[in-house]
């Protein structure tokens, strides 16, 4: 029986130190290296109680590694869509703790400014818009290309 409870507790032990291990590598801006399919949801309040806008889209997210990105987005607002892909850039920023940010600029449009979360061994990012008027998300899930 002691036998039995020495043993649980070593696998217990070994268990906890290869998470703490595991967490104390951390994230880094090359975590994210590679190109990601997101899906977005969510509203824009428009200034002075102007109303609601609905939005939805699509974005083709490709981060270098090094802190700089490149994006294809098609969103609708209210169900419609203007045609064609948005091009846009930014730059992004990974922490230790697997959390960031990152900005998009669309030609003379104000930056879009983003917080996120990396999860699954950096193959998924959970992002939420955190500029004022925006309650925004978006879910990401890293493309399997042949050229990366």
């Amino acid at each position: 029986m002691k036998f039995r409870i020495s043993l649980f507790l070593f696998t217990l032990a070994l268990a906890a130190s290869s998470a703490v291990t595991a967490h104390a590598s951390g994230c880094s801006n090359a975590t994210i290296k590679g190109t990601y399919a997101f899906t977005i949801h969510g509203q824009v309040f428009l200034p002075e109680g102007a109303g609601t806008l609905l939005v939805d889209g699509l974005a083709k997210t490709k981060f270098d590694g090094a802190g700089n990105l490149t994006q294809l987005d098609a969103v609708a607002t209210n169900g419609n869509v203007a045609p064609g892909w948005r091009f846009s850039t930014g730059s992004y920023s990974v922490n230790p703790n697997c959390t960031g940010t990152f900005n998009v600029t669309n030609g003379d449009q104000p930056p879009i400014h983003v917080q996120f979360v990396i999860s699954h061994w950096g193959n998924h990012i959970n992002t939420v818009v955190i500029d004022p008027g925006f309650a925004t998300t978006s879910y990401g899930e890293r493309l399997q290309t042949p050229q990366e």
